[in-house]
């Protein structure tokens, strides 16, 4: 896989389950330095999101989580009001991690890119990465007490 000196990637995290980790694992795999936004409570809300937990507890959770299973990784968490905050005008993104369900966010991200002049980054699809049930680990399914962060059924 290629390596970039600068990707960004973005979720909501409110419950960090293996999919998010997935997602990290490819950022921080292909890049020394990764960009990750993090999606506000009122850009959540905005889009029908029925948050847990607030932005600063999901920051906190998300720094936790990235300090001990990527420990000596350059990042920074930016907070998101739109769907793609930093990336759009960081000319200096190379990449754009996203997974299945959300590849059509980089094809918009290079559009507005263009739109400043900047060229195009590199979308890097992550396959969704399913429960024991062979669906998708989503947020939703386990604030629905489907599966838990791992995928195993409840």
């Amino acid at each position: 896989m290629e390596l970039f000196d600068l990707v960004a990637m973005g979720g909501t995290f409110d419950a960090i389950h293996s999919g998010h980790m997935a997602l990290l694992n490819k950022a921080f795999s292909i890049s020394s330095k990764v960009i990750i936004g993090l999606t506000s409570d009122q850009l959540a809300t905005k889009k029908g999101k029925n948050l847990v937990n607030d932005y600063s507890k999901r920051l906190s959770l998300l720094k936790s989580v990235i300090e001990k299973n990527f420990p000596n990784i350059s990042y920074e968490i930016s907070k998101l009001e739109n769907d793609f905050g930093p990336a759009v005008i960081e000319g200096s993104v190379k990449a754009l991690v996203v997974s299945e369900e959300t590849s059509n966010k980089g094809l918009l991200l290079n559009d507005l890119r263009a739109e400043r002049n900047l060229s195009p980054v590199k979308i890097v699809v992550v396959p969704m990465v399913l429960a024991e049930d062979g669906k998708a680990i989503s947020t939703t399914r386990i604030k629905n007490s489907e599966i838990d962060g791992s995928g195993n059924l409840n």
